[in-house]
């Protein structure tokens, strides 16, 4: 991706004359006060297992008998595809305990251990309590994890564990240069999800512009049912059908001057226009009643039971809503409705990317135990039980030949296949946390949503906190290569 500011005004069409608005929210989250003042001693280098032999079974050197302790976030995706894979490490080292324990207050019952030195060997780093990456790595409290890239992949020695990576993987987990310190495991699709069998109901198709979501909205309206629902608690999921529509008006250049914190960024016209498209479902009333008030839990069980056509979310919806979901449902997902004819970008664009990040700390006893249990996760098999468990896809190239794919995961396949070179991949999420989670996305976003904040309003404020990250010399900044 490239990183120019893209400061074009012309060709806007439509969204110079409609008022609409658009916005994004984020989750509320502790702040991550604790890592600006992490250790970055050595205080835990003493106590590092020491290294094994390696071997063409164990190319990384694991100790055979070392502990390994893996802490996982137990969402969306469960934890049993961690669980099967846990077995696969200890059928590899039977001599090694290993401790797993599953949470899903990540940061809090983590501060501890990073601040004593004395951190996990894996962590699944994801949830309202995630730590902030782009922190944990400026701090260098995490592990390089290219000895693991390098090493051959569990199926096939004559691959490296990098070249069996979906496009795109590797590079967001480098964050700045060449070291690896994230491996993202799901590769998540989002978009604008919702029920096929809704749709038929409403003898309607997905709306690839703005003025057909507009007029299938209104045609819902008076049948009781609103357009959108989001989880208003948490409104950092709006992003995920926003920000592509955002890259998809303007380009994705305009989404990688955001990334970048380039001075009026923010200000950038396809920036308005969507934020106005969305504000316009707030005015027109097709939002559904109380949703500022909903978690993503509830959010989503309302939209499962009809009461609303459209949710931006990711991938691991299906799994996340499987005990709600009719079963004549038919959940897929689409990328964001073009606004008009003007769009830089076709329809079929959509945000794609790695998720679910995994870290192994600078001062875990046993980091090459938790670079081999990555490995092992990186297998077909593992991969193929982790679709059929969750029913997302995996950072894995492949590991699908042979499943039965539900409506939602081909929806997703052919939602990629559409998009082609047209994957939109925004990183304010995982290099500036606090900015996008809480100042962006609750502060601004969340607030435009519910009607307490104007587009205008909107876009200056966003811009005004970004301009303040990009001037704070304690929070390591990062641009697209």
């Amino acid at each position: 991706m490239g990183s120019t500011s893209a400061q074009n005004s012309e060709g806007l069409g439509r969204r110079d004359v409609i008022k609409r608005s658009a916005a994004i929210g984020l989750i509320t989250v502790p702040t991550m006060s604790f890592l600006a003042s992490c250790a970055s001693s050595d205080s835990g280098s003493d106590k590092k297992a020491e290294k094994g032999k390696a071997t063409e079974k164990n190319p990384l050197g694991v100790n055979a008998s070392a502990p390994l302790d893996f802490v996982l976030f137990d969402g969306g995706f469960g934890t049993e595809y961690a669980t099967d894979a846990v077995k696969g490490y200890e059928k590899a080292f039977p001599d090694a305990k290993v401790k797993f324990t599953p949470t899903q207050k990540i940061q809090s019952e983590l501060q501890p251990r990073f601040n004593g030195g004395t951190p996990p060997d894996l962590i699944d780093n994801s949830g309202a309590e995630q730590m902030d990456m782009g922190v944990l790595a400026g701090k260098k409290q995490l592990a390089d994890l290219t000895p693991l890239m390098d090493a051959p992949s569990f199926d096939d020695p004559a691959k490296k564990v990098r070249d069996t990576l979906r496009p795109g993987v590797l590079e967001m987990g480098q964050l700045d240069g060449d070291p690896v310190w994230i491996m993202y495991y799901a590769y998540t699709v989002y978009g604008v999800w919702y029920s096929q069998t809704a749709l038929d109901k409403l003898d309607a198709q997905y709306p690839e512009d703005w003025d057909a979501m507009l007029a299938l909205c209104a045609k819902a309206k008076k049948k009781g049912i609103a357009g959108w629902t989001y989880a208003g608690k948490y409104p950092y999921y709006i992003p995920f059908s926003l920000y592509p529509f955002i890259g998809k008006i303007g380009g994705r250049e305009v989404l990688d001057a955001i990334d970048n914190l380039e001075p009026n960024a923010w200000k950038h016209p396809a920036v308005k226009s969507a934020f106005e498209a969305y504000f316009e479902l707030y005015k027109k009333g097709y939002i559904l009643q109380g949703t500022p008030g909903l978690d993503h839990i509830q959010s989503q069980t309302a939209w499962t039971e009809g009461k609303a056509l459209f949710i931006p979310n990711g991938s691991w919806v299906e799994n996340e809503a499987a005990k709600t979901t009719p079963k004549d449902f038919q959940m897929k997902v689409a990328a964001p409705s073009s606004l008009d004819s003007s769009d830089k970008l076709p329809f079929g664009a959509l945000w794609a990317s790695g998720g679910e990040p995994f870290i192994v700390p600078a001062n875990a006893k046993n980091p090459d135990g938790g670079m081999e249990q990555l490995r092992i996760m990186l297998s077909e098999e593992s991969s193929k039980n982790f679709t059929s468990k969750v029913k997302s896809l995996s950072s894995f190239n492949g590991g699908t030949d042979g499943l039965s794919l539900s409506t939602a995961l081909q929806a997703g396949v052919d939602a990629l296949a559409k998009a082609g070179d047209n994957v939109l991949n925004p990183r304010l999420q995982d290099w500036y946390v606090e900015l996008q989670k809480q100042k962006i996305g609750v502060g601004v976003l969340g607030e435009l949503m519910a009607g307490r904040m104007t587009p205008a309003e909107a876009v200056k404020k966003c811009q005004e906190f970004a301009d303040a990250t990009a001037k704070d010399s304690a929070i390591k900044h990062y641009k697209h290569q």
